[in-house]
Formats: C-alpha cells, structure tokens, sequence
C-alpha cells in the first residue's frame, strides 16, 4: 500500500498545480507538497511521479510549498478551495491511508510490548515458566492480527522474528532446567521405587497388612508434592497404584479394588472438572471487565482513530469470550452428566446398603426364630418327662396300696402260725418233762 501520492490539480485560484501527498502514519498527518504548473518541467514531474512516489528522496526544485494538514476519515485532507484530477483515487488513498494509521499504532504497540519481553528475558539468570505463557499469549496476539491482516506483512515479520530469538533464548535456558530435573527426578525415581520394592516384600511375606496400607498412603502423600518426568512418575505411580490394588485385595476382598477406583475416578474427575470450570468462569469475568473498560474508553476517546483502535481490541476480546463461553458451556453439560452419573452410584451404594440391612435383618431374625424353636423344645422335653413321672407316680399308686394290704394280711398269717406252733411247742415241752420225773 502506497503512502505517497502525486497529483496534477489546482488552487484556489484555479492555478494549475503539482502536489505531492506523503502520509506520516505515527503523527496521523498528511505532507502535502505543492509545486505550481508553470514552473515544472516535464522531466522533473515524471522523476516525481515515477522515483518520489515509491519512497526515494530527491532534490525538490523551487518555488515549493510544504504544508501539514491533519488525517481525517470524513473531511478532504487538501487545503480548502485545491482539487485533483483523480478525486477518487484521493478518496480511497484517503480511507486506506486512515487503516495505515490504526495499523502503525498495533504494530509500534506491540513492538513496545516486545521490548518489555526482550528486556525480561535479559535478566533471566534461568528458565522461568511465566515469561514463556506470557511471551505464547504475545505471540498468540500478533499472529491473530497477522492473520486477519491488521498488520503489515513486513511488520508482522519482524515481530516474528524477534519473538522467535527470545524464544531460542528461553529453550536454552530450558534444557539447562531440564538437565537439572532430569537428574533430580531420577534420584526420585530410586528412592521411591526402593521404599516400593520393601513394601512389596513385606507383602510377598504375609507381614501384616495394616502397618503396609498406612505406609504406602505416606508414601502416595510424597509422590503427589514430588516433581518427576512425565515417564519416571508414571513408573512411581503404576508401582504405588499395583501395590495399594494388592493390599486392598488381601484387606477386603477382590470386589474392593474394582469398584473404589472407579467412584474414585468419578470423583475426582468430577472435582477436576469443577476447579476448570472455576478457572473459566474467572477468565471469562476478566475479559468482560476488559470489554466493559475498553467500552468506556472508547466513549472516552478524543479522536476516531483512538475509538477505532479500541474498537478492534474489543471485537478481540469478544470473540475470545465467546470462544471460552463454548467451552464453558461444554464443561457445564458434562458435569450435569457427571453429577447424573455420581447420584446413579449413590443410589446404587444405598439401595445396596439396604438390601445388605434387609438380609442382615433377615438373618436376625432367622436365628432368633430358630433359638426359640430350640428353647420351645427343651421346654417341652422338661414337660414330657415330668408328665412321664406323674403318670407312673399316679398309675403305680394302686399297685403299692394293695401290696401293703397283702403284706399285712401275711404278716397277720405269720403271726398266727407262730402263736399256734408256740402253743404246741409249749405243751410238747411240758409233756416230756413229765414223764422224765
């Protein structure tokens, strides 16, 4: 785009006239150079055409005049009373000459942004994480500009091109970093793996579990503020996650692994989800601030072009918001999902609880049923043998009476005979004493 311009016109006066217009992007102005007819040559109004207007300097013959007349979008940018021959080339100079103008002032804007980075990244004595998010959103801007072509290519170049040297800077103070973490999460690694390795032994020897299940959840507390690489935590973590699967199968059975880590997997995939969420809504809040505070600068803003920038810096800004809204709103519906998920499950922990109380119920009052049924019994034992002894108490009590009848009637007999026997025996006795004498 050309940002100068030659043209056969006139003055006031109705003067013929060659005027050159230069445009002054950064003071938003325009040099008109005036020459009058009668003194230009043909020679010299072709060097002008041809060499002034692409951007070279030449030697301006007199009688000239320079004049400054400001930029403006609606009224003519010549003095008052000149015209041109081509007032339409005029007018669209003059409309693409006002876009030139908004153009410079991203570029020189962010070209001041790219000298605050170039002096930070200086003074870094090693590789700092903040520089490098804040130089990805720099160069995350320029080339959303670059690409909706509000900055000239050989602007953007350059910006390009400076931003890729600070990046190169960043990298190399980054591998020194990572040598040092290397190294630092492979002495990690060792110590982790061998604190894992005797625990695993403990267990291969049938030590009792309680002592193990509190270690490993000291140890799982340390790997979580421990930084590894991305390989060696993923080693640490499928050792630590294999042995806690291991001790919970022994502790409480197969079905215990299974099951847990899958809430918990919910669980924490749902709680992720929120704290993104969180930090979304945040973001979002900021830019609609930053809208709201470009909105009132705008109407605060002295000038059109001012009003034009910022303009465009919120139509960034919105579209950016809308960008993250959807995002947003996608996060929204699968937490409804999750937390549709996670209420399934609880439903299904209670009614497993209650049918798990029902049977423990049930069981109660089986055993409960059968101790009865067994006291009932023992009861009835009790009576039947007492009801046994009265029966033969009570049909043996004839018997015993007519015995002790017959027992005296004997006795009554055997007292008879005796009284006879001894009557006889008494006179036998007698009788033989008699005859003695």
């Amino acid at each position: 785009m050309r940002t100068r311009l030659v043209f056969w016109g006139t003055n006031e006066k109705n003067e013929k006239i060659l005027l050159g217009l230069s445009l002054n992007d950064e003071a938003n102005t325009i040099d008109v150079t005036m020459f009058p007819g009668e003194s230009v040559s043909e020679e010299f109004a072709e060097q002008f055409r041809q060499e002034w207007r692409q951007g070279k300097e030449i030697l301006l013959p007199d009688p000239h005049t320079t004049l400054s007349r400001p930029l403006s979008i609606s009224d003519s940018i010549l003095p008052e009373g000149f015209k041109v021959d081509r007032e339409d080339i005029l007018k669209r100079a003059q409309t693409e000459w006002h876009f030139v103008v908004l153009s410079g002032k991203l570029y020189r804007a962010y070209h001041s942004e790219l000298e605050d980075l170039q002096e930070q990244v200086a003074g870094l004595t090693g590789f700092d994480s903040g520089v490098w998010e804040e130089l990805k959103t720099f160069w995350s801007k320029v080339q959303e500009q670059a690409r909706e072509k509000n900055l000239f290519r050989d602007h953007a170049n350059h910006i390009r091109d400076n931003t890729n040297a600070l990046f190169e800077d960043l990298k190399k103070l980054r591998k020194q970093v990572d040598a040092e973490f290397q190294t630092a999460s492979q002495q990690h690694l060792a110590n982790f793996k061998e604190q894992l390795d005797g625990l695993q032994k403990k267990v291969n020897d049938g030590l009792s579990l309680n002592p193990v299940f509190k270690e490993l959840k000291e140890i799982q507390n340390k790997f979580k503020d421990t930084k590894f690489t991305g390989s060696h935590r993923k080693q640490i973590w499928r050792q630590l996650d294999g042995l806690f699967k291991e001790v919970k199968e022994k502790k409480f059975g197969p079905e215990s692994n299974e099951k847990q880590n899958a809430d918990s997997r919910l669980q924490k995939r749902y709680d992720g989800l929120l704290s993104a969420i969180g930090r979304m809504e945040k973001s979002v809040g900021r830019d609609q601030q930053e809208v709201t505070y470009q909105k009132a600068k705008v109407q605060d803003a002295d000038g059109s072009l001012e009003s034009q920038l910022r303009g465009a810096k919120i139509g960034m800004i919105e579209e950016r918001v809308r960008s993250k809204q959807e995002k947003l709103d996608d996060m929204i519906q699968t937490k409804a999902k999750l937390e549709k998920q996670l209420a399934k499950n609880e439903r299904r922990r209670q009614e497993k609880k209650e049918r798990q109380d029902i049977a423990k119920a049930k069981k109660d009052i089986e055993a409960k049923i059968a101790s009865d049924i067994k006291s009932a019994e023992q009861e009835r034992e009790k009576s039947g043998v007492a009801e046994a002894i009265r029966a033969v108490q009570s049909a043996a009590e004839p018997l015993v009476f007519e015995l002790e009848d017959t027992m005296e009637d004997v006795v009554d007999t055997i007292k008879a005979v005796a009284s006879v026997i001894e009557d006889k025996f008494g006179s036998f006795v007698a009788q033989i004493s008699q005859e003695e004498e």
